[in-house]
């Protein structure tokens, strides 16, 4: 399987502008009340350089109407905010080609703005848009009344261009699926669903499918910067928005401000790292939902082994046989690891993780096929808020194609190190597949002469393992690190006040962390 990484694992794959956006499955933080931390002024530039220097990257030519354009705010369809459509080139060799339009909402500062602080919920295939739209769940009290709080879907998510593979009807066959092809015929099955999914986004998607790399968001997001009016970028990146904005950093070192980068993905990572990492990270989230689950009188089993091994049991059973459930689904292992993955995400939804897999032990495959509809993003009527589950295995496979990876030995090796999560992460991706070659080899970025970078990284996080966020924090030139010892995916605006303060701190004053590091207790 592949995961979600915006606050999410390795992540699954979503929709098209059609289907409307969500924003809770992206990132736990808008689930939770928000802290507030009224404690620091913010600084008089924290933008840096010249507000209002439109100037292109250096080296570059033909940019100049793209950085020179004013946006159109206008009311949004959803109410909140202000919106906007920004144009970029399909491809940056070509400016005078093709054209498309970048959805933009805005959350105006409660008092004069210092600057504007640009947000990514991760994926890659989150909504910026709709993320900013909860920008009072997404930042605290005190960032709400001092930035405006910009989000942008990210070239093919949602409103800017969408990705688009398969039909609703056909997504739901491909998420029933097995996740784990064990025999001969299944892994056959399994590669046909796969050339089938990778043959519909070049079908449906067209040129684009080859323009939706990190390094070309990131290029976008350096000319909202510009006409937003900032010297420098103010960023809070998720997930998969951290890999964003350390890409970011790396192209403009000299534009990045002050970056806030949340629940790690290093940019060094290969196709093979991150379906190891999220293996052991979900494996470590398992043992540590079935640990609370025993210490709350279990029905599952007396020991975490027990627990799991019900847990296992029933998805070979649903294998064999699934269940009846509801909205016009059966419960598969598929839908079922897709349900369990969605829980696992957050500590706060592990009781009702628990009560689902009763409820399946006893015949019913309602409340965890509800769970996997809650991680697809699937309504009860069959459609799906967004486009993630496609947009997100087009973006990675450009920026780390796996056309090379050996599927069977990266099974075996995932399987040695995740017992429990590694076959299904290392079994499904259409990357090897794809028909595009990736853009990208994943390399170290020091992003020397930028600004000192915040990195942000919770212990026994599923999706992006605490290990990721130390590595990235090692490569970078100038960075700080701050721990979160706890459980769930990313860790600000997640009811720790230590990480909150410290956080708010930066962007406010610039200031980090006291030797560059914090450890925050859960």
């Amino acid at each position: 399987m592949s995961l979600r990484v915006s606050r999410s694992p390795s992540r699954l794959v979503p929709r098209t502008s059609r289907r409307r956006l969500r924003v809770a499955a992206m990132s736990v933080a808008l689930l939770l009340p928000v802290a507030g931390c009224s404690l620091f002024e913010p600084d008089t530039a924290p933008t840096g350089l010249s507000s209002g220097d439109r100037t292109p990257p250096k080296g570059t030519h033909g940019l100049e109407p793209f950085y020179d354009q004013e946006l159109e705010w206008g009311d949004c369809e959803r109410g909140a905010g202000e919106c906007a459509q920004l144009k970029v080139p399909v491809d940056y060799e070509d400016p005078e080609g093709e054209t498309i339009e970048i959805a933009i909402l805005r959350m105006k500062a409660k008092k004069e703005a210092a600057a504007s602080l640009v947000v990514n919920p991760g994926g890659p295939g989150g909504s910026g848009v709709d993320y900013a739209a909860a920008a009072d769940y997404v930042v605290s009290e005190q960032i709400r009344r001092n930035f405006d709080i910009v989000g942008f879907d990210p070239r093919g998510v949602a409103r800017s261009s969408p990705v688009d593979c398969l039909s609703d009807e056909d997504m739901d066959d491909y998420l029933a699926k097995d996740p784990t092809p064990d025999t001969p015929e299944e892994r056959t099955a399994d590669d046909a669903e796969q050339k089938t999914f990778a043959e519909g986004c070049t079908t449906k998607s067209g040129d684009l499918l080859g323009h939706v790399s990190t390094a070309e968001a990131a290029r976008d997001m350096d000319v909202l910067r510009a006409v937003l009016g900032d010297g420098k970028l103010t960023y809070l990146g998720k997930s998969y928005g951290t890999y964003l904005g350390a890409t970011y950093a790396e192209l403009f070192p000299d534009r990045a401000g002050r970056l806030v980068l949340d629940g790690v993905i290093p940019p060094d990572a290969t196709a093979e790292d991150v379906v190891i990492g999220q293996a052991k990270g979900f494996d470590r989230a398992t043992k540590a939902w079935a640990q609370d689950c025993v210490d709350n009188d279990c029905s599952l089993g007396n020991s975490v082994d027990e627990v799991v091994r019900t847990m296992e049991d029933l998805l070979e059973e649903l294998d064999a046989s699934p269940l009846p459930a509801s909205a016009g689904i059966e419960l598969t292992e598929g839908w079922a690891t897709w349900g369990i993955a969605q829980a696992l995400y957050d500590q706060g939804m592990w009781s009702q993780l628990t009560d689902a897999l009763v409820s399946a032990e006893d015949g019913d495959g309602g409340p965890l096929s509800e769970l996997g509809r809650t991680y697809a993003g699937r309504d009860a009527g069959g459609q799906y808020a967004s486009n993630l589950l496609e947009a997100l295995p087009a973006v990675n496979c450009l920026d780390r194609g796996e056309k090379d990876v050996d599927k069977a030995a990266l099974i075996d090796k995932a399987v040695e190190a995740a017992p429990i999560w590694g076959r299904a992460l290392a079994s499904e991706s259409p990357c090897p597949q794809w028909p595009l070659a990736a853009t990208n080899t994943p390399h170290t970025v020091d992003a020397k002469g930028a600004d000192p970078i915040l990195v942000v990284g919770t212990t026994r996080d599923p999706a992006t393992p605490y290990e990721w966020a130390e590595q990235l924090n090692d490569q970078l030139a100038d960075s700080a690190l701050i721990t979160h010892e706890g459980d769930g995916h990313t860790a600000y605006m997640r009811q720790n006040d230590c990480v909150d303060k410290a956080v708010d701190q930066y962007w406010l004053t610039g200031k980090t962390p006291d030797g560059d590091a914090l450890t925050c207790a859960e």
